[in-house]
């Protein structure tokens, strides 16, 4: 079961994507069904200049919050269509949509529960 430290970092990520007006943000808890962390969180731009916001965003928000970004792929390249960025317990995926959609990345993990709007945004 994940940590409440994880969580509260979910929520930061979900704020900052919400905050850039990411589509269709998603955050499973992959804490039961993996050893690779606690939460993936996964969301949607419709260009790569909004993903490298997105990415923006989300890196500076954990990092006041303490949570040290120890991996990341997919911003340097020009063409930018899948970020990803690992907090650790906590690893974002950022696709241009279609990307996402090509990729289904959700499907894979659909034994994870989601968490509700109402779960993110409480306080």
């Amino acid at each position: 079961m994940s940590n409440n430290n994880s969580l509260q970092g979910a929520k930061i990520a979900y704020k900052a994507l919400d905050d850039k007006l990411a589509l269709d943000i998603r955050v499973l808890d992959i804490s039961n069904i993996s050893s690779l962390g606690d939460y993936f969180i996964i969301a949607s731009g419709s260009n790569s200049n909004q993903l490298k916001a997105m990415a923006d965003e989300v890196d500076e928000k954990m990092f006041k919050a303490g949570f040290i970004l120890k991996h990341t792929e997919g911003l340097q390249t020009h063409n930018r269509n899948w970020v990803l960025m690992d907090f650790g317990d906590i690893i974002v995926h950022i696709f241009h949509k279609d990307d996402r959609e090509f990729y289904s990345i959700e499907r894979i993990w659909a034994d994870a529960r989601e968490l509700t709007v109402e779960e993110l945004t409480a306080e």
